[in-house]
């Protein structure tokens, strides 16, 4: 019992002191409570304060914005009302400026439409005027046809008739005195360029053969040549196509072939062999081939060194060719390379002198025969004019070059002033003495057919062929033939002479008519 009552003392006094703990627990709380709140009372306090301050300070600056904004917006309604009082300046003055052109357009219609009337005034003057004179006029004209007997229209035939007649016999007068003038003139001055030419271009010529001598240090060398039975001799021939005559001709072969080229291949090639003491069929084809090469190559040479010496340039490899193959052809005896470098030479000249192009006369003078050095061993029938002209168009030469090779001849057409001078330069230096061969008996057969084509003719009483067969002076009969038949005779003698036979540069066909008239006085 006694611990009983003690247990529950004992909870009671935990009891209270527990509710006293509490009680002291919630007085601290309080006046826990009490403090925040003081501190949030302070805390609320400061806020307020400083968001008036931050309130106020926005306020501020709000303000400024404002201000600036409204600064900037009263500067660009500044500028829009100036653009627009400027605008309205300038349409103020536009319509003054219309206003007045308007005034101005006014009076100067006003004035036109009184020229106008003016006008109209005068053209109605005018034409009064002129139905008056057209009215005189006609009874003019009827008061000369009754005096005068003829009507307008014959009157105007008959004097139509005689300027007609006038102009046409003044005109003859003045066409006839104008050629005679300009036949003299031109035949002087073309003598003077054509002396002038010659003159100042000279060439020396040697005149090429058929033969070639090829000398030998010694008899004894003729048998090698010929070989056993004659096979060495024969290789030779069928590989060079040259006729080698060996006879009693001391230390000396005979190498006869009208190719110029093949006789050179030949004497090279014979030179190669007596020096090098080999000589048998297979050793000779191979120095021949050797030396054909070789004469290629020097043919190439030779076509460089030419057209540098006269100043060529851009020539088509191929031409340069032809060109160099010239040193070993020959035309009548003549050199026909040589014959092409004084050719070119001379129209150059001659067309300094004339005021053409030298340098294109020079080139057509050059090429003007290549038609005569083919590329192939076919016999070709085309003119070698023709034939030069088309591998000059062919290798790209000019228009004017292509037609002076192609008319050199008068094959064709002379289309350019380049032409005539190649034609000429190529007579001169065809024709100059000493130039060209002709053996004794073929000159002397050409004249006698110079002159049988003349006698052919009727009326025909003489012919005579001088100046080596440059010109043919035919006399006839005055009785048979007048002077209009004497001048169509020479025509139909020099077309003749042209189309039967063959001569180098030009033959001029004289035609004398001669009327006498004898008495006798007693």
């Amino acid at each position: 019992m006694d611990i009983t009552a003690i247990g529950i003392g004992a909870i009671a006094g935990l009891v209270i002191g527990f509710i006293i703990a509490k009680f002291l627990e919630k007085g601290k709380a309080s006046k826990t409570i009490g403090n925040a709140k003081k501190e949030a009372a302070a805390i609320i306090k400061d806020a307020k304060i400083e968001g008036e301050q931050v309130k106020k300070d926005k306020i501020f600056q709000a303000k400024e914005k404002f201000l600036e904004l409204k600064a900037e917006h009263e500067k660009v309604i500044i500028n829009k009302d100036k653009k627009i009082a400027e605008a309205e300046k300038r349409t103020r003055d536009k319509e003054s400026q219309v206003s007045g052109e308007l005034s101005r357009n006014k009076k100067l219609n006003d004035q036109l439409e009184q020229r106008i009337k003016e006008v109209n005034h005068r053209r109605e003057f005018y034409e009064k005027k002129q139905s008056e004179l057209e009215k005189l006029h006609k009874s003019q004209i009827q008061q000369l046809e009754v005096i005068s007997g003829l009507s307008a229209e014959e009157a105007k035939s008959q004097l139509l008739e005689s300027l007609k007649e006038t102009a046409k016999t003044d005109a003859m007068t003045y066409m006839q005195a104008t050629l005679e003038e300009a036949k003299l003139t031109a035949q002087q001055e073309a003598k003077k360029i054509v002396i002038n030419t010659i003159q100042r271009i000279g060439t020396e010529e040697a005149v090429e053969n058929c033969v070639s001598v090829f000398n030998l240090e010694s008899d004894d060398v003729k048998g090698r040549i010929i070989g056993r039975e004659g096979r060495n001799i024969r290789a030779l021939e069928s590989a060079t196509g040259v006729e080698i005559i060996v006879d009693d001709t001391p230390e000396a072969i005979i190498l006869s072939c009208f190719d110029s080229v093949r006789r050179e291949v030949a004497r090279l090639s014979l030179h190669k062999l007596v020096t090098d003491g080999r000589i048998h069929p297979a050793r000779i084809e191979e120095i021949v081939k050797k030396t054909e090469r070789q004469i290629e190559q020097e043919i190439v040479e030779v076509g460089k060194r030419t057209v540098i010496d006269l100043g060529i340039h851009g020539l088509h490899p191929e031409l340069i060719r032809a060109v160099g193959r010239m040193k070993y052809r020959s035309s009548y005896g003549q050199n026909l390379l040589q014959h092409s470098r004084e050719v070119a030479k001379l129209c150059g000249v001659m067309a300094a002198e004339l005021g053409l192009n030298p340098k294109l006369a020079k080139r057509a003078g050059l090429l003007h025969d290549i038609g005569k050095v083919p590329n192939t061993e076919v016999e070709i029938e085309t003119p070698h004019a023709i034939l030069g002209m088309q591998w000059a168009e062919k290798f790209g030469e000019k228009p004017e070059v292509c037609n002076a090779i192609g008319a050199h001849h008068d094959e064709i057409e002379m289309k350019h002033l380049i032409a005539p001078v190649v034609q000429v330069c190529d007579a001169i230096s065809g024709a100059r003495p000493g130039a060209r061969r002709q053996v004794l008996d073929s000159y002397i057969q050409r004249l006698k057919d110079l002159e049988e084509i003349a006698f052919g003719f009727g009326g025909v009483q003489k012919a005579y062929a001088i100046q080596a067969g440059r010109e043919l002076r035919v006399i006839v009969e005055s009785e048979k033939v007048s002077d209009d038949k004497a001048a169509q005779l020479s025509f139909e003698i020099s077309q003749k002479i042209q189309t039967d036979m063959t001569y180098p540069g030009q033959v001029k066909v004289t035609v004398i008519r001669e009327t006498r008239s004898v008495n006798v006085a007693k």
